[in-house]
């Protein structure tokens, strides 16, 4: 076997709880939403029925009204070792809150490796209702665009296109911090933004989970990816001889209202619901629409890409914000450092649009790089050096799904 593979799965196996994967043993010792996506696309070589435990798991949380909880929190772990935990939630056992629905083209790639019915027609019309959840009561701004209402919700929680839409929250005090004693405070997110994520999270809690209040930003991310999983939603529909246009349909509608809505001057952008405006910030976000076939400026997207804001090809991964911003920073979180989920997404873009060459180069490079950092947590795009924890779930997971798809990646 592969070294990289062997050490990748063992990595898996290290964070594994029986019955889902934590990201992280020490930071992050709960089950992650979009993490189990990612971390599935890996366990799929390795076990294709823990990859389907992985996922059955996370949508055995499942609320009533189809959201799928960006944290369910394994009671076995001491409520001290993470904050914000299930008492300041108070939903049970998991969080109030989303992540991105990365889930479908997650369920539908375990079944391509190890084809079984019973599970996709078990996940199928939980997957539906989660969509549904999103398109039906996350339309903030009427544009047929989910709006996120944390920036947790995003996946990318510090990401600077959050910036101008949180200077309206005022930040929460007296609570204590858990992820400083396990990362470094330069890598981690500030005290302020941090109090401005607890008073968020707080006041949508205390909304009942219902109310968008002062953070409704629609997410290029996020939509993005929405759309592809509709595009997924339509294969296992397919699959299971069950009529998959309606879900085609939706991802084009998807698809059009991010283009009419978040495209501008060659880049997508993040949009303030409650201001109208689009946030002037480059992130990585904006270049997930690659994910999608017939994007029609996927043109201009990889010119995007790859020149001086990204330079993707020439640093390493793909960079979470404008290399030539003033508040690029290669080392905190979301700010710079590149990660390994983006790079996996963007190098699926590529492929789709026949950039085969760039494809290949970022693929190597995302295996080199997390086998050379311990599978770090992110990674800082000009040196290569590794950032947040080691032996990060979701960076070996997509690291045995690469080597998978190109061999010879690394020996």
């Amino acid at each position: 076997m592969n070294v990289t593979r062997e050490r990748a799965a063992a990595v898996l196996a290290g964070n594994w709880l029986g019955a889902s994967t934590v990201p992280s043993r020490s930071l992050y010792p709960h089950q992650w939403s979009w993490d189990s996506a990612f971390i599935a696309f890996g366990l799929r070589h390795l076990s294709p029925s823990r990859a389907r435990r992985e996922l059955v798991t996370l949508f055995e949380a499942q609320w009533p009204d189809g959201r799928v909880p960006h944290i369910v929190f394994d009671p076995a772990t001491p409520p001290e070792a993470y904050f914000p935990g299930p008492s300041f939630w108070q939903a049970g056992r998991t969080s109030g809150l989303v992540q991105p629905p990365v889930h479908a083209r997650a369920v539908l790639a375990v079944h391509e490796t190890a084809p079984d019915l019973q599970f996709l027609a078990a996940l199928y019309p939980k997957l539906v209702a989660w969509h549904d959840h999103l398109r039906t009561h996350r339309d903030a701004g009427g544009r047929g665009l989910v709006a996120i209402v944390h920036p947790w919700e995003s996946g990318m929680d510090n990401s600077p296109a959050w910036d101008g839409p949180l200077s309206r929250v005022t930040p929460a005090t007296g609570f204590v911090r858990r992820d400083l004693a396990h990362g470094a405070a330069g890598d981690r997110p500030g005290d302020d933004d941090y109090g401005r994520y607890v008073r968020l999270a707080a006041d949508y809690r205390d909304s009942g989970y219902r109310d968008f209040g002062t953070f409704a930003v629609e997410d290029p991310g996020f939509n993005a990816l929405l759309a592809d999983a509709e595009l997924a939603l339509a294969e296992i529909a397919d699959e299971l001889g069950l009529p998959s246009g309606a879900h085609r349909e939706a991802a084009a509608r998807i698809e059009k209202a991010l283009q009419e809505t978040l495209w501008h001057d060659g880049f997508f952008f993040a949009r303030d619901v409650l201001t109208g405006s689009l946030t002037p910030e480059y992130t990585c976000a904006g270049l997930l629409p690659l994910v999608l076939p017939d994007l029609a400026v996927a043109p201009a997207l990889v010119a995007a890409a790859t020149g001086p804001r990204f330079r993707l090809g020439r640093v390493h991964g793909v960079p979470s914000h404008d290399l030539t911003a003033p508040g690029f920073d290669p080392g905190r979180y979301w700010r710079g450092p590149s990660w390994s989920n983006i790079g996996w997404l963007v190098r699926r873009g590529l492929v789709c649009h026949g950039e085969f060459a760039l494809a290949a180069r970022l693929g190597g490079d995302l295996v080199e790089i997390a086998a050379r950092t311990d599978f770090a947590e992110y990674v800082d795009p000009l040196t290569g050096a590794g950032h947040g924890t080691r032996s990060f779930s979701w960076t070996a997971a997509l690291t045995v799904d690469l080597l998978a798809d190109q061999p010879a990646a690394v020996a």
